[in-house]
């Protein structure tokens, strides 16, 4: 590479994006703007909100949906409660809400199951993973995915990642979920650690895990696993680790919730930067 490659790096969003967001990431010096989803707390019209100023960037952007994005209230509800008739019958119209969503986003490019090239990293690419993960071992939002990817089991899931990993012309990888990976704690302070159940206990994703192990098992070089979904602010108090380094990988948690406050009489706008060398990753948030 002739420059380093800046990334920057914006977590679950809720509603909050504004022009400012728009003034700081068109700057000369981002390549790219990763999302982690859920633009939307709790209802359709305000993910097409944030989708509609979002759409307003001129730099490349690259979004996951969350879980959040194109569900509905009783949807969300009846996922996280694992009903299963009324998770089919209430999937009924996520086709259609997600292509508005689609619509809202213009130029913004919308991953799952994909690979995307990085701009300014010849040997750069950005893997995508499942949209719509909620954690834990379930495959949330099953009739969608299968409609739209043919996924319906958390086996063809990781299949599927593999698949993509296998496939990528490029050797250096960055993941972008919007939940993260198995094994990295099972506190309620950890990476990705389960802070609303009394047990705790690892509320990654095992699907994301196989994808990952398999490139490195593959050869190729994970850089960095970038998500969100679960808040840095955890239940009851405390903050959980949004960043660590393990074999060489950078995972980042870019879940700051909310993305936009007031601290020290200042309105500060979370985001993380990432930086990518020819022989380093830097890691640095900037609020």
């Amino acid at each position: 590479m002739n420059r380093p490659i800046q990334i920057a790096l914006i977590g679950d969003v809720h509603r909050q994006f504004d022009p400012h967001d728009i003034t700081q990431f068109n700057q000369p010096h981002y390549d790219l703007l990763l999302c982690t989803g859920d633009l939307a707390n709790l209802w359709l019209w305000e993910g097409l909100a944030a989708a509609r100023q979002m759409a307003q960037l001129q730099k490349p952007t690259l979004i996951i949906p969350g879980n959040h994005d194109t569900l509905t209230l009783p949807q969300l509800v009846a996922e996280i409660k694992q009903w299963p008739r009324l998770r089919r019958w209430l999937a009924w119209g996520q086709s259609r809400r997600l292509r508005r969503w689609q619509q809202a986003l213009g130029p913004v490019q919308v991953g799952g199951y994909s690979v995307h090239p990085v701009p300014g990293g010849e040997d750069v690419a950005v893997v995508v993973g499942r949209p719509f993960a909620m954690g834990g071992s379930v495959l949330h939002c099953q009739p969608q995915l299968q409609g739209q990817f043919g996924v319906g089991t958390m086996a063809e899931s990781a299949a599927r990642l593999c698949q993509l990993v296998e496939q990528a012309p490029q050797q250096r990888l960055i993941f972008l979920a919007h939940n993260g990976p198995t094994g990295l704690g099972s506190t309620r302070e950890s990476i990705w650690g389960n802070d609303f159940h009394p047990d705790e206990g690892d509320f990654g994703d095992a699907d994301l895990q196989e994808a990952i192990d398999f490139a490195q098992a593959y050869g190729k070089t994970v850089l960095a696993v970038v998500a969100g979904h679960m808040h840095h602010h955890v239940k009851r108090e405390g903050n959980r680790t949004w960043h660590l380094v393990q074999n060489g990988i950078h995972y980042i948690n870019a879940a700051r919730v909310p993305r936009i406050f007031e601290q020290n009489g200042r309105t500060h706008h979370h985001h993380i930067r990432l930086t990518i060398g020819d022989d380093v990753t830097v890691t640095v948030q900037i609020v």
